[in-house]
């Protein structure tokens, strides 16, 4: 079912951040959220993140990867707007879920990389795709996009959709002793723009 056929049900939605309006839909058995700051219909160079649901780094405070501090910095920056939209999607461990990711940390602590546990446990680097965000930008009336990320297959994803991609925004978080080996692959191995 596509996501044009599906009630996405809304609230007001207060934050630290601001205010916004949170809204639910569903990808097959999959679920995801979008806030949306302001007035976005017809909007042009529309700040948009999108962001995949990282419980160890969003909720939990993992220093293993830069999740949580770069959520927490899209949010103030899309707050600090009149409009934009934060797109939360359910695709833990860049798609392969909670379990495995897990299990990827394990093989992690014994020396492999994210892309080499991933391939370990017979997985493809990254299985996400951000097909339906197109989807849900055009219901919205979303004329173009000035995307908030350093990954550029999320860019290249949106403009095969027909998504008119702007400019990008950069996220640049600060590495730590525990994820500087992350950040490393993300952009040796993920061709990630960190700056």
């Amino acid at each position: 079912m596509s996501v044009l056929d599906d009630d996405m049900p809304s609230a007001a939605f207060p934050t630290r951040y601001g205010m916004f309006r949170i809204y639910a839909f569903k990808e097959g058995s999959m679920e995801h959220l979008v806030l949306v700051r302001g007035d976005v219909s017809g909007a042009r160079a529309l700040p948009v993140r999108i962001h995949s649901q990282c419980i160890t780094g969003d909720a939990l405070g993992s220093l293993r990867c830069d999740c949580g501090v770069q959520l927490a910095d899209a949010l103030s920056y899309l707050g600090s707007q009149e409009a934009g939209m934060l797109f939360y999607m359910g695709h833990e461990g860049r798609g392969i879920g909670l379990y495995h990711k897990i299990q990827a940390y394990a093989l992690q602590d014994g020396g492999a990389d994210t892309v080499e546990a991933n391939a370990q446990l017979g997985f493809a680097p990254d299985m996400r795709s951000y097909r339906v965000v197109a989807s849900v930008l055009r219901r919205f009336g979303v004329r173009s996009v000035r995307l908030i990320t350093n990954n550029p297959d999320k860019v290249q994803d949106l403009v095969e959709t027909g998504v008119d991609v702007a400019e990008r925004i950069p996220l640049v978080i600060p590495c730590n002793m525990h994820n500087a080996g992350y950040l490393r692959t993300k952009k040796e191995k993920m061709n990630h723009i960190l700056g």
